[in-house]
């Protein structure tokens, strides 16, 4: 399925999961970061942590919504 004939619930799904996905591939490359002494590793592993955080929250907001958009086309039917 292509990008554009997804519904914005399908896509908010897909960004929290990838937002989630990429919040602990962060986490896990700054403690190795941390772990290794490689300070510019750490703080990549932060920045791809706080986007992962930041793109979690936006699937989130992006399927309520289209639960909410769903739920006013039910009432108007």
């Amino acid at each position: 399925m292509e990008e554009k004939d997804k519904d914005l619930g399908t896509k908010g799904k897909e960004d929290t999961l990838k937002g989630k996905l990429d919040k602990t591939a962060g986490k896990i490359q700054s403690k190795v970061g941390e772990a290794t002494g490689n300070t510019e590793m750490e703080a990549k592993g932060k920045a791809k942590e706080a986007g992962g955080t930041l793109r979690s929250t936006a699937g989130n907001a992006e399927q309520k919504v289209d639960h909410t958009l769903d739920r006013e086309e039910r009432r108007d039917e």
